[in-house]
């Protein structure tokens, strides 16, 4: 093989080993979180590369996207909205937020109000407990019983396990297989991994997709689900990261059937 056929063979299964580069419009970092007071209720913003981003306002648990945490870092993945900016930041919408769970001193930044960034909408709710409205709002599209089989999607955020949010879709599938004498639940956990913007590639632990599995398979036999045939099983979709709709990969899907 002549110098140069080298050369382009060594080139070409770079281009396939090697991850594509992110999307311009899509923004996947890790950056220390700030929150910043306003009259209403505080934001949290990022910054990279010289720029700051809108990530979600302060809200509790069961809103769609959680707040992240002073002392830890985020792993922001977003699409650049063309909203005006919010809280000084450039808007990310939709986006998804997956707190480090190492601990970060430096991650302590808070910024008073000012009044040119007092936010110009209402927050989701009145302050206080939710009594319910967001906490048991499901997500999940609902089977209707009776049908031979039901799929449902649990997402998560990176290398977690099951959340708050995640309550009320596993009600849903408990329910299901009750009412419907199903007799049989494959659930499988899926381990993937988020393109950053600057290329790097970032993975989840590699038996996350196992734990993540086992874990849904033994709540629901501990609520009562025990006398089905369980099929579980664990896939790794890291490969597939291509820095758009990566966050979507972390799941768990589970089918219930007769």
């Amino acid at each position: 093989m002549s110098r140069v056929a080298a050369t382009l063979a060594l080139l070409a299964w770079c281009s396939l080993a090697l991850p594509a580069s992110p999307p311009k419009h899509h923004r996947n970092f890790v950056a220390c979180p700030i929150v910043r007071d306003t009259s209403t209720v505080p934001c949290w913003l990022a910054e990279h590369e010289g720029e700051t981003y809108f990530l979600t306002i302060q809200t509790d648990v069961s809103a769609p996207v959680n707040p992240p945490w002073l002392g830890h870092k985020v792993l922001v993945e977003g699409t650049i909205s063309d909203e005006p900016r919010i809280c000084g930041g450039i808007v990310l919408k939709p986006v998804a937020l997956s707190v480090i769970q190492e601990l970060d001193g430096s991650c302590n930044t808070m910024l008073p109000a000012e009044e040119r960034y007092n936010l110009t909408f209402e927050p989701p709710r009145p302050p206080g407990p939710s009594k319910g409205r967001l906490a048991f709002g499901d997500p999940t599209t609902k089977p209707a019983i009776g049908q031979t089989s039901s799929v449902v999607e649990l997402g998560y955020e990176f290398d977690s396990l099951v959340m708050f949010r995640h309550a009320q879709p596993l009600q849903r599938i408990f329910e299901h297989a009750r009412q419907s004498g199903a007799t049989k639940v494959k659930i499988t956990g899926v381990r993937a991994a988020t393109l950053l913007s600057n290329g790097q590639l970032m993975q989840e632990q590699a038996n996350i997709g196992q734990r993540r599995a086992e874990q849904v398979a033994d709540l629901l036999r501990g609520a009562g689900l025990d006398n089905l045939q369980y099929e579980v099983s664990w896939r790794d979709e890291t490969k597939r990261a291509s820095g758009t709709e990566d966050a979507a990969l972390r799941r768990v899907l589970v089918v219930v059937s007769r």
